[in-house]
């Protein structure tokens, strides 16, 4: 894999989008035929041997079969990626069957159609047949705790991470909710001039900031502005073969993108475990890891897109990869803008950093993905030319976990506690609940909640982190 004559290396050679108003199948089929014709090679269809697919929101039980059958490709082999397991790591285990010469032309797709579904469309039955292959993820996704307290949406969690994060920093609640919105300000700049967002009405930061029957709350910091923006008909295929297969199809070679850092760590910690909220060791390993691979900073890299689902994963990613934090990490617009379909934007993300690398020859691509709520980190690294070496493209498990460090979380807790982070939810508009993530006096961390809507609302417009707590059971009270 250090060059354009070995026969053996992995190249990218086409992308592929869809987004059209058609049920998920039928999308993720027109994002591979897409990505063929990206190549300049639709013989490559039927050479396709492996295709992998994220699992969905969806309900077909072997996708990837769908798709095969969709291209032309019934004999390929199917693989499925359960929700969890990093979207970039279906990218990594594709480049190393190219390597190990165990597949030759792989297909990696992920699509949703939720707006489609919502109109009335459709789905494609499929009942019965199972993966080739499934990846499975690794446990406590969630702690217990966590489930028993409701703490189990994405935007709770993330929401937890970025209040955190605020009082880490010595942030005002009015000066973090000023920050966040005027980063997703520039998101949304960005959207505005990408064809292929789902959102690129103009917004401002006050527009994101406040909340109103149009941006309704969700979870304290956040509103509907803030969140991955689920309801849409997208998708994306990446094509992945080796060099031989891509002189064999006769690709042009100006189609070409080579892999420098394919990366991922399947060490996974839930929330309530991890001992700094604001901080994400693991992806600070992976940052390192990257920036030693290509010899030169991240901040250097010429095309960024960092994965985008709450303003907490990018804000928290900024500080882990050494990247600006008045930033704008997108050339999409992110997952609130440019759409967020679930479980694959990550294959978006690339289909749109690779013609910019091939318009700059020489030029680097980062793309980061974030599995579940900060959970599992992957990044990879593209480039229009090789660089003579071989790639980075490994599970970097076991240096999260020594980086990681963790707490006990207890299943029942009474007694004093302090407020580590906490969220507030809203019910019809007004804040209705608080959940805390607590420290018990000995170290230990609990998960507990709270209807009272006065302490709701206080806990929206002034620090509620450091409070001191009494925690009876699944419940706390000043």
């Amino acid at each position: 894999m250090t060059s354009t004559g070995d026969r053996r290396s992995a190249v990218l050679v086409g992308v592929g989008t869809a987004n059209e108003a058609a049920e998920a199948a039928e999308l993720m089929v027109l994002a591979v035929q897409r990505a063929a014709d990206d190549a300049g090679a639709r013989s490559l269809l039927a050479a396709v041997d492996r295709i992998a697919v994220p699992m969905g929101t969806w309900a077909y039980t072997d996708p990837a079969r769908l798709v095969a059958v969709g291209i032309g490709a019934g004999e390929a082999e199917t693989h499925a990626g359960e929700i969890g397991v990093s979207q970039q790591t279906l990218v990594s285990q594709a480049l190393r069957a190219i390597v190990a010469g165990t597949s030759e032309v792989a297909v990696v797709v992920g699509g949703e159609a939720r707006s489609f579904g919502r109109d009335g469309g459709i789905e494609t039955e499929q009942r019965g047949p199972a993966p080739d292959v499934v990846h499975t993820r690794e446990p406590e996704y969630l702690a217990r705790p966590e489930i028993a307290a409701g703490l189990t949406s994405p935007v709770q969690q993330y929401a937890m991470i970025d209040n955190a994060l605020r009082h880490a920093e010595g942030r005002s609640v009015d000066q973090q909710r000023d920050e966040i919105a005027e980063l997703w300000a520039r998101c949304n700049v960005v959207a505005r001039g990408n064809p292929l967002a789902a959102f690129p009405d103009p917004r401002s930061a006050a527009d994101i900031a406040n909340p109103g029957p149009k941006n309704r709350p969700l979870s304290f910091p956040y509103n509907k502005w803030h969140a991955s923006q689920w309801t849409v008909d997208q998708a994306a295929a990446l094509i992945i073969c080796s060099v031989e297969a891509a002189r064999r199809h006769r690709v042009p070679t100006d189609r070409w993108i080579f892999p420098l850092v394919g990366i991922d760590a399947s060490h996974s910690v839930s929330l309530s475990r991890r001992h700094q909220l604001h901080t994400w060791p693991a992806m600070g390993v992976l940052g390192r890891a990257a920036a030693g691979r290509i010899g030169r900073p991240l901040t250097d890299v010429e095309v960024t897109e960092v994965y985008s689902c709450f303003p907490a994963a990018v804000r928290v990613q900024q500080r882990e990869l050494g990247l600006p934090g008045d930033g704008t990490p997108t050339i999409t617009g992110g997952m609130t803008f440019a759409g967020g379909p679930f479980n694959n934007f990550t294959y978006q993300a690339t289909a749109a950093v690779v013609p910019r690398l091939r318009r700059a020859p020489g030029s680097l691509g980062l793309i980061t993905t974030v599995s579940g709520l900060l959970t599992k980190p992957g990044l990879a690294v593209w480039s229009s030319n090789p660089d003579g070496r071989s790639p980075l493209i490994c599970d970097l498990a076991e240096a999260v976990a020594t980086a990681s460090v963790e707490v006990e979380v207890l299943d029942t807790y009474h007694g004093e506690a302090t407020v580590v982070s906490y969220t507030v939810t809203p019910e019809d508009m007004v804040p209705a609940r608080v959940v805390i993530l607590a420290q018990t006096p000995d170290g230990r961390r609990c998960v507990a909640a709270s209807e009272d809507s006065a302490l709701a609302t206080a806990a929206t417009v002034g620090e509620f982190i450091g409070t001191p707590v009494q925690v009876r059971g699944g419940s706390f009270s000043l």
